[in-house]
This record gives structure tokens, sequence and C-alpha cells, in this order.
């Protein structure tokens, strides 16, 4: 008899590892293809999985693509994070900056660039992509600007309309980069466009 009995997994932890291949797979598909030229067969066999189970999981492919999408903004917050931490970056305009170069870099990415920017707000609506990207990176985006008004390197007005701001700017200033036939040029354009931004709001 084994000195390690195994562990049995449980209906929960089975549920969880099912979904989190889906999400995966699905991930996958929808940067390389778009969510209009991905089936859930295709899906599904991505993940070597049933349809059954993929729709056991997601009411349907839609319901799929927002758990997709919501996993790809967490990413990028988390990715923003840990890039300002790397470089050692306290001060909330100079984390600012840090974001806007980390940011116009990985948008070329295909998921980042087909899922949270082009397909996101079109097959979701507005409404619901906006709520997805509040709770990650419009909220860190929120979190560092009210940070710098507290520390007074960010002139004091209301934190979640300049986030609203911020936010517009640097999507569409990432479409604008990941579309350019010279990427370099249109980076480095973006990110003087948006340093005279930050310059504009900082004390």
């Amino acid at each position: 008899m084994s000195a390690h009995p195994r562990v049995r997994r449980t209906q929960a932890d089975r549920s969880a590892a099912t979904r989190e291949a889906l999400v995966t797979a699905a991930r996958r598909l929808f940067a390389a293809h778009g969510f209009a030229d991905v089936s859930t067969d295709a899906i599904a066999a991505e993940a070597g999985l049933t349809r059954g189970a993929l729709y056991h999981q997601f009411a349907d492919k839609v319901a799929l693509f927002d758990a997709v999408v919501d996993a790809v903004e967490a990413d990028i917050a988390g990715r923003l994070a840990r890039e300002a931490a790397a470089a050692g970056v306290s001060d909330p305009v100079e984390g600012m900056r840090q974001a806007v170069r980390v940011w116009l870099e990985i948008c070329v990415e295909p998921e980042i660039h087909r899922i949270a920017l082009i397909d996101g707000p079109s097959v979701l609506g507005w409404a619901r992509w906006r709520e997805v990207c509040q709770r990650h990176v419009f909220g860190l985006v929120e979190a560092v600007l009210t940070q710098g008004m507290e520390m007074g390197r960010i002139r004091v007005q209301p934190a979640r309309a300049l986030a609203h701001v911020f936010m517009g700017a640097s999507d569409e200033a990432a479409l604008y980069v990941a579309e350019a036939a010279d990427r370099a040029q249109a980076r480095a354009e973006m990110t003087q466009i948006l340093g005279q931004l930050i310059d504009g709001v900082a004390t």
C-alpha cells in the first residue's frame, strides 16, 4: 500500500479544472482567429473536452468569451503592476509613464489587441466590457491617480473622471500602435503624446 494515498479531487475541483481548460483553449483560439471565426466545437476540441462539457460550464460562446476577456484584463493589470515593481517605481507620476511604455509594448500581442481591444467591446457591448475593465486595469489606473493626488504629485480633481480620460486615450493609443504600418514610429509618437497628458495633470 502506498505511503502517500492519492487525494481524490472533489467535484468542485474537477469543475474548476474544466472551466480553466476551456478558458485557456478559447483564449488561444480567439486571439488567433477572432470571436466570430471560432466555434464552440473547435474550443472543446482544443481543450480536449466535449461540447457538452463546455455548455455545462458556460451558457453560450459569449459567456465563455466574457470569462476570457476577464482573464486577459486581469493579466494586463498584473503585468503593469509587476513591471512597475520590477523597475522600482514608487512615484505615481513615474508609475504612469512606466505603465504607458509597457502598455504600448504589449498592446500588439494578439490576445490583447484582438480580445481586449477589438472583440471585447463589440461582442460584450460597451457597458459590460467597461465593467470588466473597471475590475482590473481601470481600477489600477484610478488607484494610481488617487495615490498621486494624496501625495501631492497630481493636481486634485475627480479621480474616476480622470481615469476614464486616461483609459480612453490609452486604448486609442494602443489601437493606433497595433494597427500602424510602422509600429516603432507609432509607439514613439503615442509615448510622447500620452506623456504630455501626464505632464498636464502632474504638479
